[in-house]
Protein backbone atom coordinates (compact mmCIF):
# COMPACT_ATOMS: atom_id res chain seq x y z
CA UNK A 1 0.00 0.00 0.00
CA UNK A 2 2.74 2.41 -0.11
CA UNK A 3 2.18 3.39 -3.65
CA UNK A 4 -1.27 5.82 -2.08
CA UNK A 5 -0.40 9.10 -0.85
CA UNK A 6 -2.17 9.67 2.67
CA UNK A 7 -3.82 12.84 1.53
CA UNK A 8 -5.77 10.66 -1.34
CA UNK A 9 -9.30 9.48 0.65
CA UNK A 10 -10.27 5.80 0.93
CA UNK A 11 -12.10 5.57 -2.24
CA UNK A 12 -10.04 7.77 -4.81
CA UNK A 13 -7.26 5.62 -3.46
CA UNK A 14 -8.65 2.39 -4.27
CA UNK A 15 -9.59 3.73 -7.88
CA UNK A 16 -5.53 4.85 -8.19
CA UNK A 17 -4.32 1.79 -6.83
CA UNK A 18 -6.92 0.04 -9.58
CA UNK A 19 -5.50 1.81 -12.35
CA UNK A 20 -1.51 1.31 -11.23
CA UNK A 21 -2.59 -2.30 -11.64
CA UNK A 22 -4.12 -2.19 -15.16
CA UNK A 23 -1.57 0.05 -16.23
CA UNK A 24 1.17 -2.09 -15.03
CA UNK A 25 -0.45 -5.51 -16.41
CA UNK A 26 -1.14 -3.54 -20.30
CA UNK A 27 2.76 -2.61 -20.21
CA UNK A 28 3.47 -6.47 -20.82
CA UNK A 29 2.97 -6.26 -24.44
CA UNK A 30 0.50 -8.62 -26.26
CA UNK A 31 2.61 -10.83 -28.48
CA UNK A 32 2.90 -9.49 -32.64
CA UNK A 33 -0.25 -10.22 -34.76
CA UNK A 34 1.26 -11.89 -37.37
CA UNK A 35 -0.81 -13.83 -39.50
CA UNK A 36 -0.31 -17.44 -39.93
CA UNK A 37 -1.47 -20.47 -41.90
CA UNK A 38 -3.77 -22.95 -40.30
CA UNK A 39 -4.56 -25.78 -42.25
CA UNK A 40 -6.94 -24.65 -45.22
CA UNK A 41 -7.03 -21.18 -43.75
CA UNK A 42 -5.13 -18.12 -42.50
CA UNK A 43 -5.30 -17.02 -39.14
CA UNK A 44 -4.09 -14.09 -36.83
CA UNK A 45 -2.61 -14.38 -32.98
CA UNK A 46 -6.25 -14.74 -31.63
CA UNK A 47 -6.94 -17.85 -33.70
CA UNK A 48 -9.18 -15.34 -35.69
CA UNK A 49 -9.56 -16.27 -39.70
CA UNK A 50 -8.17 -13.76 -41.31
CA UNK A 51 -9.83 -13.78 -45.24
CA UNK A 52 -7.48 -12.01 -47.48
CA UNK A 53 -9.37 -8.79 -49.53
CA UNK A 54 -6.33 -7.40 -51.33
CA UNK A 55 -5.72 -5.13 -54.40
CA UNK A 56 -2.70 -5.23 -56.26
CA UNK A 57 -0.36 -1.59 -56.37
CA UNK A 58 0.76 -2.60 -59.70
CA UNK A 59 2.57 0.02 -61.67
CA UNK A 60 4.15 1.56 -58.69
CA UNK A 61 7.58 0.01 -58.42
CA UNK A 62 7.48 -2.30 -61.33
CA UNK A 63 5.69 0.00 -64.22
CA UNK A 64 4.29 -2.02 -67.13
CA UNK A 65 3.80 -0.64 -70.52
CA UNK A 66 0.33 -1.31 -71.45
CA UNK A 67 -0.53 0.61 -68.26
CA UNK A 68 1.02 3.98 -70.37
CA UNK A 69 -1.05 2.54 -73.04
CA UNK A 70 2.61 1.70 -74.69
CA UNK A 71 2.14 -1.00 -77.36
CA UNK A 72 5.86 -2.43 -77.82
CA UNK A 73 7.70 -0.47 -74.70
CA UNK A 74 6.91 -3.09 -72.09
CA UNK A 75 8.96 -3.49 -70.11
CA UNK A 76 10.24 -1.49 -66.83
CA UNK A 77 13.84 -0.68 -68.34
CA UNK A 78 12.03 0.02 -72.12
CA UNK A 79 9.98 2.62 -70.01
CA UNK A 80 12.50 4.28 -68.82
CA UNK A 81 14.13 4.30 -72.61
CA UNK A 82 11.11 5.78 -73.80
CA UNK A 83 11.03 8.55 -70.68
CA UNK A 84 14.54 9.03 -71.32
CA UNK A 85 14.42 9.47 -75.09
CA UNK A 86 11.55 11.79 -74.90
CA UNK A 87 12.91 14.99 -71.69
CA UNK A 88 16.43 13.60 -71.23
CA UNK A 89 18.16 12.08 -68.75
CA UNK A 90 18.39 14.77 -66.12
CA UNK A 91 14.07 15.27 -66.62
CA UNK A 92 13.51 11.94 -66.73
CA UNK A 93 15.30 11.01 -63.48
CA UNK A 94 13.52 14.00 -61.64
CA UNK A 95 10.46 12.54 -63.27
CA UNK A 96 10.75 9.01 -61.67
CA UNK A 97 11.12 10.07 -58.08
CA UNK A 98 8.27 12.40 -58.77
CA UNK A 99 6.67 9.53 -60.36
CA UNK A 100 7.19 7.20 -57.07
CA UNK A 101 6.66 9.50 -54.66
CA UNK A 102 2.98 10.88 -55.75
CA UNK A 103 1.71 7.72 -57.37
CA UNK A 104 1.17 5.76 -54.33
CA UNK A 105 0.30 7.85 -51.21
CA UNK A 106 -0.88 7.87 -47.55
CA UNK A 107 -3.98 9.08 -49.17
CA UNK A 108 -4.32 6.35 -51.35
CA UNK A 109 -3.81 3.64 -48.68
CA UNK A 110 -6.45 5.04 -46.09
CA UNK A 111 -8.52 5.06 -48.74
CA UNK A 112 -8.15 2.11 -50.00
CA UNK A 113 -8.49 0.95 -45.58
CA UNK A 114 -11.85 2.67 -45.68
CA UNK A 115 -13.31 1.36 -49.32
CA UNK A 116 -13.10 -2.23 -47.15
CA UNK A 117 -9.93 -3.99 -48.28
CA UNK A 118 -7.82 -5.46 -45.97
CA UNK A 119 -4.83 -5.81 -47.53
CA UNK A 120 -2.16 -4.76 -50.16
CA UNK A 121 -0.19 -6.76 -52.27
CA UNK A 122 3.17 -4.46 -53.65
CA UNK A 123 5.37 -5.59 -56.58
CA UNK A 124 8.86 -5.05 -56.48
CA UNK A 125 11.85 -4.55 -58.78
CA UNK A 126 14.71 -5.62 -57.65
CA UNK A 127 17.04 -3.14 -58.78
CA UNK A 128 15.78 -0.64 -56.51
CA UNK A 129 16.77 -2.80 -53.40
CA UNK A 130 20.06 -3.92 -54.33
CA UNK A 131 23.35 -2.34 -55.65
CA UNK A 132 24.75 -5.32 -56.96
CA UNK A 133 28.34 -5.83 -57.10
CA UNK A 134 29.09 -6.82 -60.31
CA UNK A 135 27.36 -6.63 -63.69
CA UNK A 136 25.73 -9.55 -62.71
CA UNK A 137 27.81 -12.04 -64.86
CA UNK A 138 30.04 -13.71 -62.39
CA UNK A 139 32.59 -11.42 -63.60
CA UNK A 140 33.50 -9.68 -60.06
CA UNK A 141 33.59 -6.07 -58.77
CA UNK A 142 32.74 -6.54 -54.98
CA UNK A 143 29.80 -7.39 -52.46
CA UNK A 144 26.70 -6.71 -53.26
CA UNK A 145 25.30 -3.87 -50.99
CA UNK A 146 21.44 -4.04 -49.93
CA UNK A 147 20.39 -0.57 -50.42
CA UNK A 148 18.34 1.79 -52.80
CA UNK A 149 15.53 3.69 -53.20
CA UNK A 150 13.13 0.79 -52.87
CA UNK A 151 14.03 0.35 -49.13
CA UNK A 152 12.75 3.78 -48.42
CA UNK A 153 9.93 3.68 -50.22
CA UNK A 154 8.72 0.40 -48.97
CA UNK A 155 9.11 1.50 -45.64
CA UNK A 156 7.31 4.63 -45.92
CA UNK A 157 4.49 1.92 -47.38
CA UNK A 158 4.45 -0.41 -44.67
CA UNK A 159 4.23 2.26 -42.05
CA UNK A 160 0.92 3.69 -43.59
CA UNK A 161 -0.35 0.47 -43.71
CA UNK A 162 0.07 -0.09 -40.42
CA UNK A 163 -1.29 3.19 -39.03
CA UNK A 164 -4.30 2.15 -41.07
CA UNK A 165 -4.46 -1.71 -40.26
CA UNK A 166 -3.70 -2.73 -43.46
CA UNK A 167 -1.50 -6.02 -44.71
CA UNK A 168 1.31 -6.34 -46.89
CA UNK A 169 2.15 -8.81 -49.48
CA UNK A 170 5.50 -8.20 -50.97
CA UNK A 171 5.97 -9.30 -54.03
CA UNK A 172 9.00 -9.81 -55.55
CA UNK A 173 7.61 -9.40 -59.30
CA UNK A 174 11.17 -8.56 -61.28
CA UNK A 175 13.63 -10.32 -59.71
CA UNK A 176 17.35 -10.50 -60.58
CA UNK A 177 17.86 -11.92 -64.24
CA UNK A 178 14.15 -12.21 -64.53
CA UNK A 179 12.11 -15.25 -63.23
CA UNK A 180 9.18 -15.07 -65.75
CA UNK A 181 10.45 -14.60 -69.40
CA UNK A 182 8.40 -12.02 -70.02
CA UNK A 183 8.37 -8.47 -70.71
CA UNK A 184 6.98 -7.41 -66.60
CA UNK A 185 10.11 -9.29 -65.08
CA UNK A 186 12.49 -6.73 -67.05
CA UNK A 187 15.02 -9.45 -67.98
CA UNK A 188 15.71 -11.14 -71.14
CA UNK A 189 13.12 -12.98 -72.49
CA UNK A 190 14.44 -15.81 -70.23
CA UNK A 191 14.02 -16.82 -67.10
CA UNK A 192 17.86 -16.49 -66.04
CA UNK A 193 17.06 -16.45 -62.41
CA UNK A 194 16.67 -20.07 -62.78
CA UNK A 195 19.57 -20.52 -65.18
CA UNK A 196 22.17 -18.42 -64.07
CA UNK A 197 23.59 -19.57 -60.41
CA UNK A 198 24.35 -15.35 -60.16
CA UNK A 199 20.91 -14.56 -60.30
CA UNK A 200 19.56 -17.44 -58.26
CA UNK A 201 22.11 -16.34 -55.57
CA UNK A 202 21.54 -12.70 -55.76
CA UNK A 203 17.65 -13.71 -55.55
CA UNK A 204 18.56 -15.94 -52.52
CA UNK A 205 20.37 -13.17 -51.13
CA UNK A 206 17.75 -10.21 -51.67
CA UNK A 207 15.33 -12.43 -49.61
CA UNK A 208 17.44 -12.68 -46.75
CA UNK A 209 18.04 -9.21 -46.88
CA UNK A 210 13.96 -8.38 -47.15
CA UNK A 211 12.79 -11.10 -44.67
CA UNK A 212 15.51 -9.57 -42.21
CA UNK A 213 14.23 -6.35 -42.59
CA UNK A 214 10.87 -7.06 -41.54
CA UNK A 215 11.26 -10.32 -39.59
CA UNK A 216 9.05 -8.28 -36.50
CA UNK A 217 6.79 -6.55 -38.62
CA UNK A 218 3.29 -8.09 -37.85
CA UNK A 219 1.63 -5.53 -40.97
CA UNK A 220 3.81 -7.83 -42.87
CA UNK A 221 1.78 -11.05 -44.12
CA UNK A 222 4.21 -12.58 -46.07
CA UNK A 223 6.82 -13.26 -48.73
CA UNK A 224 5.23 -13.66 -52.31
CA UNK A 225 8.76 -15.04 -53.21
CA UNK A 226 8.62 -15.19 -57.49
CA UNK A 227 5.87 -13.18 -59.46
CA UNK A 228 4.76 -15.68 -62.18
CA UNK A 229 7.65 -17.68 -62.49
CA UNK A 230 8.08 -19.65 -66.17
CA UNK A 231 6.25 -18.50 -68.42
CA UNK A 232 4.79 -20.96 -71.24
CA UNK A 233 7.00 -19.68 -73.80
CA UNK A 234 9.87 -21.35 -71.86
CA UNK A 235 11.45 -24.43 -71.69
CA UNK A 236 9.27 -25.98 -69.06
CA UNK A 237 11.14 -29.44 -69.43
CA UNK A 238 13.84 -28.30 -67.60
CA UNK A 239 12.88 -25.22 -65.76
CA UNK A 240 9.58 -26.59 -64.00
CA UNK A 241 11.55 -29.05 -61.90
CA UNK A 242 14.03 -26.47 -60.60
CA UNK A 243 11.34 -23.72 -59.65
CA UNK A 244 10.21 -26.19 -56.45
CA UNK A 245 14.34 -25.97 -55.62
CA UNK A 246 14.63 -22.96 -55.85
CA UNK A 247 11.65 -21.90 -53.61
CA UNK A 248 13.11 -24.25 -50.63
CA UNK A 249 16.94 -22.15 -50.93
CA UNK A 250 14.60 -18.98 -50.42
CA UNK A 251 12.64 -20.17 -47.90
CA UNK A 252 15.46 -21.43 -45.88
CA UNK A 253 17.66 -18.15 -46.12
CA UNK A 254 13.91 -16.89 -45.28
CA UNK A 255 13.97 -18.74 -42.20
CA UNK A 256 17.46 -18.67 -41.41
CA UNK A 257 15.83 -14.69 -39.85
CA UNK A 258 12.58 -14.58 -39.83
CA UNK A 259 10.16 -17.96 -38.37
CA UNK A 260 7.30 -15.11 -38.23
CA UNK A 261 6.22 -14.78 -41.66
CA UNK A 262 4.11 -16.89 -44.12
CA UNK A 263 5.53 -17.63 -47.49
CA UNK A 264 4.21 -17.66 -50.75
CA UNK A 265 5.02 -19.96 -53.41
CA UNK A 266 3.42 -19.20 -57.00
CA UNK A 267 2.83 -22.10 -59.23
CA UNK A 268 4.53 -22.00 -62.76
CA UNK A 269 3.42 -21.00 -66.07
CA UNK A 270 2.64 -17.14 -64.74
CA UNK A 271 1.34 -18.84 -61.56
CA UNK A 272 -1.35 -21.37 -62.84
CA UNK A 273 0.26 -24.77 -62.57
CA UNK A 274 0.59 -26.94 -59.01
CA UNK A 275 2.29 -29.78 -60.72
CA UNK A 276 5.26 -28.66 -59.85
CA UNK A 277 4.83 -29.23 -56.75
CA UNK A 278 5.54 -31.77 -53.86
CA UNK A 279 4.89 -32.07 -50.22
CA UNK A 280 4.44 -28.84 -48.57
CA UNK A 281 8.31 -28.21 -47.08
CA UNK A 282 7.49 -25.61 -45.11
CA UNK A 283 5.05 -25.00 -42.24
CA UNK A 284 3.41 -21.83 -42.70
CA UNK A 285 3.63 -21.26 -46.42
CA UNK A 286 0.56 -19.75 -48.74
CA UNK A 287 0.19 -21.55 -52.38
CA UNK A 288 -0.81 -18.88 -54.65
CA UNK A 289 -2.11 -18.72 -57.99
CA UNK A 290 -3.47 -16.24 -60.82
CA UNK A 291 -5.83 -16.53 -63.15
CA UNK A 292 -7.73 -13.68 -64.72
CA UNK A 293 -11.01 -14.53 -67.44
CA UNK A 294 -11.89 -17.95 -66.63
CA UNK A 295 -15.25 -19.01 -66.76
CA UNK A 296 -15.98 -18.30 -63.00
CA UNK A 297 -17.11 -21.45 -62.14
CA UNK A 298 -15.66 -24.45 -59.67
CA UNK A 299 -14.20 -25.92 -62.91
CA UNK A 300 -11.44 -22.90 -62.85
CA UNK A 301 -10.39 -23.95 -59.08
CA UNK A 302 -10.84 -27.77 -58.85
CA UNK A 303 -7.19 -28.59 -59.06
CA UNK A 304 -6.24 -25.60 -56.66
CA UNK A 305 -8.97 -26.93 -54.10
CA UNK A 306 -7.26 -30.76 -54.83
CA UNK A 307 -4.20 -29.79 -54.03
CA UNK A 308 -5.56 -27.84 -50.91
CA UNK A 309 -7.39 -30.32 -49.45
CA UNK A 310 -4.37 -33.31 -50.21
CA UNK A 311 -1.97 -31.17 -48.24
CA UNK A 312 -3.77 -29.31 -45.42
CA UNK A 313 -2.80 -25.77 -46.89
CA UNK A 314 -4.17 -22.66 -47.45
CA UNK A 315 -4.64 -21.11 -51.05
CA UNK A 316 -3.91 -17.56 -52.35
CA UNK A 317 -5.59 -16.04 -55.39
CA UNK A 318 -2.40 -13.36 -55.92
CA UNK A 319 -4.06 -11.52 -59.28
CA UNK A 320 -7.14 -11.70 -60.89
CA UNK A 321 -9.70 -9.21 -62.82
CA UNK A 322 -9.29 -6.54 -65.61
CA UNK A 323 -12.49 -8.03 -67.17
CA UNK A 324 -15.79 -6.30 -66.33
CA UNK A 325 -17.66 -5.90 -63.17
CA UNK A 326 -20.22 -8.67 -63.65
CA UNK A 327 -17.42 -11.53 -63.67
CA UNK A 328 -15.58 -9.78 -60.83
CA UNK A 329 -18.78 -10.30 -58.58
CA UNK A 330 -19.04 -13.90 -59.60
CA UNK A 331 -15.53 -14.95 -59.39
CA UNK A 332 -14.79 -13.08 -56.37
CA UNK A 333 -17.84 -15.01 -54.64
CA UNK A 334 -16.70 -18.30 -55.89
CA UNK A 335 -13.65 -17.92 -54.24
CA UNK A 336 -14.91 -16.76 -50.88
CA UNK A 337 -17.42 -19.83 -51.57
CA UNK A 338 -14.36 -22.08 -50.48
CA UNK A 339 -12.54 -19.67 -48.53
CA UNK A 340 -10.12 -18.45 -50.38
CA UNK A 341 -8.62 -14.93 -50.00
CA UNK A 342 -8.01 -13.03 -53.39
CA UNK A 343 -6.23 -9.89 -54.24
CA UNK A 344 -7.62 -8.16 -57.46
CA UNK A 345 -5.36 -6.19 -60.41
CA UNK A 346 -4.44 -3.49 -60.72
CA UNK A 347 -5.49 -0.63 -57.56
CA UNK A 348 -4.68 2.31 -60.58
CA UNK A 349 -4.83 2.47 -64.24
CA UNK A 350 -4.98 5.23 -66.89
CA UNK A 351 -8.15 5.85 -68.38
CA UNK A 352 -9.88 2.14 -67.21
CA UNK A 353 -12.52 1.01 -65.82
CA UNK A 354 -11.13 -1.91 -64.58
CA UNK A 355 -9.17 -0.35 -61.95
CA UNK A 356 -10.01 1.07 -58.38
CA UNK A 357 -9.00 4.50 -59.21
CA UNK A 358 -8.75 5.66 -63.48
CA UNK A 359 -5.91 8.56 -64.17
CA UNK A 360 -7.30 10.94 -66.67
CA UNK A 361 -5.48 10.83 -69.73
CA UNK A 362 -3.76 14.03 -70.30
CA UNK A 363 -4.02 16.08 -73.57
CA UNK A 364 -1.36 14.78 -75.99
CA UNK A 365 -1.06 11.46 -74.24
CA UNK A 366 -1.41 9.81 -77.57
CA UNK A 367 1.91 11.15 -78.38
CA UNK A 368 3.96 9.85 -75.12
CA UNK A 369 2.04 6.60 -76.11
CA UNK A 370 2.94 6.66 -79.58
CA UNK A 371 6.62 6.52 -78.45
CA UNK A 372 6.27 3.74 -76.62
CA UNK A 373 4.26 1.87 -78.95
CA UNK A 374 7.23 2.36 -82.36
CA UNK A 375 9.74 -0.75 -82.46
CA UNK A 376 12.92 2.08 -82.78
CA UNK A 377 15.60 1.16 -81.24
CA UNK A 378 16.91 4.47 -81.77
CA UNK A 379 14.43 7.52 -82.66
CA UNK A 380 14.58 9.16 -86.02
CA UNK A 381 14.91 12.61 -85.97
CA UNK A 382 11.76 13.74 -86.14
CA UNK A 383 10.22 10.95 -84.61
CA UNK A 384 9.28 12.37 -81.58
CA UNK A 385 7.60 15.30 -80.26
CA UNK A 386 9.66 18.33 -79.15
CA UNK A 387 11.12 18.11 -75.49
CA UNK A 388 9.41 21.10 -74.03
CA UNK A 389 6.13 19.41 -74.95
CA UNK A 390 6.93 15.90 -73.75
CA UNK A 391 8.12 17.35 -70.58
CA UNK A 392 4.59 19.12 -70.12
CA UNK A 393 2.25 16.08 -70.99
CA UNK A 394 4.29 13.98 -68.37
CA UNK A 395 4.07 16.69 -65.97
CA UNK A 396 0.50 16.54 -66.26
CA UNK A 397 0.57 12.16 -66.18
CA UNK A 398 1.96 13.41 -62.75
CA UNK A 399 -0.32 15.20 -61.29
CA UNK A 400 -2.84 13.22 -62.17
CA UNK A 401 -1.71 10.37 -60.94
CA UNK A 402 -1.98 11.55 -57.73
CA UNK A 403 -4.65 9.81 -55.60
CA UNK A 404 -6.69 13.31 -55.27
CA UNK A 405 -7.51 13.76 -59.04
CA UNK A 406 -8.04 10.49 -59.62
CA UNK A 407 -11.47 9.17 -60.51
CA UNK A 408 -12.88 6.08 -58.01
CA UNK A 409 -15.09 3.58 -60.47
CA UNK A 410 -17.68 2.97 -57.78
CA UNK A 411 -19.08 -0.27 -59.62
CA UNK A 412 -15.72 -1.73 -59.45
CA UNK A 413 -15.56 -1.72 -56.20
CA UNK A 414 -19.12 -2.54 -55.65
CA UNK A 415 -17.93 -6.19 -57.39
CA UNK A 416 -15.73 -6.68 -55.09
CA UNK A 417 -18.46 -6.44 -52.37
CA UNK A 418 -16.76 -3.17 -51.07
CA UNK A 419 -18.00 0.29 -51.47
CA UNK A 420 -15.87 3.80 -52.04
CA UNK A 421 -16.31 6.19 -48.77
Amino acid sequence: MGLLRPNVPGASALVLLASLIIGNSSAVAAPPNFIHAEGTHLADAQGERFAVKGINLGNWLVPEGYMFKFMRKRAPSEIAGVIEALIGREEASRFWTEFRDGYITQADIRFIKAAGFNTVRVPLHWRLFVEPGDTGDGGGGGADRFEGQGWYLLDRLVQWCREAELRVIIDLHAAPGGQTGVNHDDGTGFPLTLYVPRYRQLTVALWRALATHYRDEPAILGYDLLNEPISPYSDETYLNPRLEPLYREIVAAVRSVDANHLVLLAGAQWSTSFAVFGRPFDANAVYTYHKFWAKPTRDALQSYLNFSKRWNVPLLIGETGEFNNDWNESFRSLHEQFGIGWVFWPYKNLDSQTAVVSIAKPDGWDLIAGAGSTDAKVYAPGALPPRAQALAILNAYLEAAKFENGHVNGEYLNSLGLAAP
